[in-house]
């Protein structure tokens, strides 16, 4: 039986996880794969997206880990339960903010609703500056994400998949890239949202 497909104990992975790096990163990848299920049943439970939830669940094992670490995860509960604890208290964190943001949004008249009434030529000129505005805006904001969420969003939107970019720039997994992109794209979203208040 082969390391990778081995079913181990709560001893031994916390044991591999406190190993040598080319050995935690071994038993760091069991431990997500192991209950990984959690995200479609949160998917189910929580009515949230798949993106959010494998987010949500990629955040809750690097806490645990981070806990396995720092001697902060006792081993009172089984990891199993600890895990599921932490993962649940993310979802519904994530379902307060969506439900907060959705008593932000102010329901009005769209810009599109407006670009129909004018005129052919008009419209074009406002499409053509709209876009216009919306790549230096685009551009200033990614600047602002910081160096390595620029990088990793610009990869993404130009098509590169999570495991190219892990390769690339080093990041552990494929997991840990979407996990980094979620945020990077949710910190974004919340510069926008800025953009809106000053406007």
């Amino acid at each position: 039986m082969t390391l990778f497909s081995k079913t181990f104990s709560d001893s031994e992975l916390i044991e591999g996880i406190r190993g040598t790096h080319a050995q935690r990163r071994v038993f760091e990848n069991k431990l997500y794969e192991k209950y990984s299920y959690m995200i479609r049943e949160a998917v189910w439970k929580h009515k949230l997206s798949e993106d959010e939830c494998s987010m949500v669940y990629s955040d809750t094992i690097l806490t645990v880990l981070e806990h396995i670490h720092n001697g902060r995860f006792k081993g009172n509960s089984s990891i199993k339960t600890y895990l599921y604890q932490i993962f649940t208290n993310k979802c519904v964190d994530v379902l307060r903010k969506n439900a907060t943001n959705k008593q932000q949004v102010i329901l009005g008249d769209s810009l599109d609703a407006y670009l129909c009434i004018l005129p052919d030529d008009s419209k074009g000129i406002i499409e053509t500056l709209i876009a216009q505005y919306d790549m230096d805006l685009l551009t200033t904001r990614l600047k602002e994400l910081g160096e390595k969420c620029r990088q990793i969003v610009q990869a993404w939107g130009e098509g590169f998949m999570d495991q190219e970019i892990a390769i690339e720039m080093g990041y552990q997994s494929a997991a840990v890239v979407k996990t980094s992109r979620l945020r990077c794209l949710e910190k974004l979203r919340g510069l926008y949202g800025r953009e809106g208040k000053e406007g």
